[in-house]
């Protein structure tokens, strides 16, 4: 992983101070829910007790139909279109039917719609009307009750038959319209206002299925009560709504407005509610059973409350963004829940808060993580581009000989005058190249320095054994045990003055390379003269020849590279066998061209073969042991004209183990510009 990342990783871990600070909002906006919720359980509560004082909620009853608020004006025809906004809370008729009721100022209307597939007709005034599929019909005033027979053979109207003795009050026939269909018959009839029901019955006989023919369903009636309302309106707070429920759910009364418009009065707009609901109150209920038009609650909170036990809940408003604080407690007398008390409040002041602390936390964490990030990128970068320009400058600064490429020459090492770490180990590379780099040019001339220096002793030493040797001779004092040290002493002065000479001769190959003038030449020729002249000096070995077939143009010494050739060859004999072969190969590159000189013979050893072209480096000596010492200036020179056309020599052996191959890669010397 690069410095950059890891710094950019590093610069990350600043996310802790945002998500520390989020969890932190997300703690104080719990505990400033808490709060507000305890607050409207109170103020539920005391309303609650207010309405108890009162009187105003009437005693429970354990069963009851509840009367819903007409549509729209309803035409008793037995059919139920009127009724469909009204079906979603249809009360259970039994196990075969259901049952809508519905008031509006001409009277109380009944639909019933009953599932039979399964029919025995009759008309209500027939005998054995009982005996057919019916309805009993039960009315109940102050007076008394007294029940009906609804049932017909046909669809059609119908008039219902009185079954019990004639009531105050009450009508001795009742009209109505029934209706079928493949699977059940409907009913519908509209009772008067000036009945004064207290009490209805509905009961639904089934002849297939058998029981009490005159049983009904008798239940007290609720409704929505305006008096009630009016009542409640006077004990609800401001920006509350309170709606008075029957512990079953059914609404009785609504007083108060629910204030949820977005934007209005400070309250969070969509975007902050959708990120408050998103990131604070992930919990919130669903806005659709608390919708503000149905006629029943039925959810688990009023049941609670229903059942005795205070609770509160936040829930989405029914406008977007907005965000309901809900509390329901049950109205109880005597310890008996007498209904359900609902205050709703559109929660302004903590999604405000929260969302104001959030959203401050978060962009001042996230501007700190900008700047820091961008800091650390930048700091990261910095040093990269710093350490690049380190690394490449030492790794141009050294040439494969130890020379260097005067990088020095033309200033001081990059970032040396830095005050910091990377300029101490800036200074540091430069000294120590300018240690190798005087050690190399020490190493490079002290061939020549030799050989200046040992000419003077070896002529001494030579002229002394000349005059040792007339000398002697000519007293005739010459032991003949002396002659072979004498002899041996000559041999060694040779071999010295041979050194002497090879070295003086490398330091002339080398300025000669330095000075050599190239030209645009075609290597195939040069390569090709070579070869030729080689056969004649290689005896019975056998020398192959591979060249391509287009003309190779290269801007070259052709002399330097025939002389790098003489020394390959050179080198190549000493090893190869007697009826060995050779292969001279040139082919082209991407950026210039390659000679290489393979010969059989044996392996270069792993210990040698990154020091093969090193200058006083041989193995001649292990291969074929001779009179004339050899110093290893051969591959030598080799390697300073391969850098001298811009490339490198190699030494490999070759894949199948049968011998060595040396290589020379060139990638042509530079043009000399004309001086104007």
């Amino acid at each position: 992983m690069t410095l950059r990342r890891k710094l950019l990783l590093v610069a990350l871990c600043t996310l802790a101070l945002p998500i520390a600070g989020w969890l932190y909002v997300r703690q104080m906006e719990a505990l400033l829910r808490d709060g507000q919720a305890q607050a409207l359980l109170a103020s539920a509560g005391a309303v609650a007790r207010s309405l108890v004082v009162t009187g105003a909620v009437p005693p429970e009853s354990q069963r009851s139909w509840y009367v819903q608020a007409t549509p729209g004006p309803i035409t008793v025809d037995g059919y139920g279109d009127d009724w469909a906004p009204l079906t979603p809370w249809s009360q259970a008729l039994g196990q075969l039917g259901k049952l809508l009721l519905a008031a509006d100022g001409n009277g109380l209307y009944l639909y019933a719609d009953v599932r039979d597939i399964r029919r025995t007709r009759a008309d209500a005034d027939d005998a054995n009307a009982l005996a057919a599929d019916h309805l009993i019909l039960t009315l109940g005033n102050a007076a008394g009750q007294r029940r009906y027979l609804l049932t017909s053979a046909a669809p059609g109207p119908l008039i219902a038959q009185p079954l019990d003795p004639a009531v105050e009050g009450l009508p001795d026939l009742l009209a109505a319209q029934w209706q079928e269909d493949g699977s059940g018959y409907q009913v519908e009839l509209r009772l008067p206002t000036t009945l004064h029901l207290s009490v209805l019955g509905v009961g639904v006989y089934d002849a297939a299925a058998g029981g009490d023919r005159m049983a009904s369903d008798t239940r007290t009636l609720l409704s929505y009560s305006d008096k009630l309302s009016g009542e409640l309106a006077q004990l609800v707070p401001d920006r509350v709504q309170a709606r008075v429920l029957a512990p079953q759910g059914w609404l009785l009364a609504r007083a108060g407005r629910l204030d949820s418009a977005p934007g209005a009065d400070d309250q969070p707009g969509w975007f902050a509610s959708l990120v408050y609901r998103s990131l604070l109150a992930t919990r919130l209920e669903d806005a659709n059973p608390w919708s503000q038009d149905v006629p029943r609650l039925d959810t688990p909170e009023v049941g609670q409350a229903g059942a005795g036990k205070p609770v509160a809940v936040w829930r989405s408003g029914e406008e977007r963004g907005s965000v309901v604080l809900a509390a329901a407690v049950p109205i109880a007398r005597a310890g008996k829940v007498d209904g359900v008390l609902l205050l709703e409040q559109a929660s302004r002041a903590v999604p405000l808060l929260a969302n104001r602390a959030l959203f401050g936390l978060l962009l001042t964490s996230f501007g700190v993580l900008l700047v820091a990030g961008g800091i650390l990128l930048a700091f990261a970068t910095r040093l990269s581009l710093r350490l690049g320009r380190l690394r490449n400058a030492a790794e141009r600064a050294q040439l494969n000989d130890g020379r260097l490429d005067g990088l020095f020459e033309q200033g001081r090492f990059p970032m040396s005058d830095a005050p910091d770490e990377i300029g101490d180990l800036a200074r540091s590379f430069e000294q120590l190249f300018e240690v190798v780099g005087g050690y190399t040019d020490y190493l490079r001339t002290l061939a020549s320095k030799l050989s200046h220096e040992l000419n003077t002793p070896l002529a001494i030493v030579k002229s002394s054994l000349d005059n040792l040797e007339h000398a002697l001779q000519e007293r005739a004092a010459l032991p003949a045990e002396a002659q072979p040290y004498l002899a041996r002493a000559r041999d060694g002065v040779a071999r010295l003055g041979a050194l002497v000479r090879a070295m003086s001769e490398s330091s002339r190959m080398e300025r000669s390379i330095v000075a050599a003038e190239p030209e645009d030449v075609d290597l195939r020729d040069v390569v090709r003269g070579c070869a030729d002249a080689y056969r004649a000096l290689i005896g019975a070995r056998r020398l192959d020849s591979m060249l391509p077939d287009a003309p190779l143009y290269l801007h070259c010494a052709p002399e330097l590279l025939a002389q790098a050739l003489d020394k390959l060859l050179d080198n190549a004999l000493s090893f190869t066998p007697e009826h060995g072969w050779l292969r001279l190969s040139l082919h082209a590159t991407a950026d210039g061209a390659e000679i290489e000189l393979a010969n059989q013979g044996p392996l270069l050893p792993a210990a040698m073969q990154g020091r093969l072209f090193d200058s006083l480096v041989s193995l001649r000596d292990r291969a074929t042991p001779g009179d004339a010492p050899h110093l290893g200036l051969g591959l030598y020179v080799v390697r300073l004209v391969a850098e001298r056309h811009g490339g490198i020599a190699s030494a490999r052996n070759l894949d199948d183990g049968s011998g060595v191959a040396f290589s020379l890669t060139l990638r042509g010397m530079p043009r000399q510009r004309l001086g104007g």
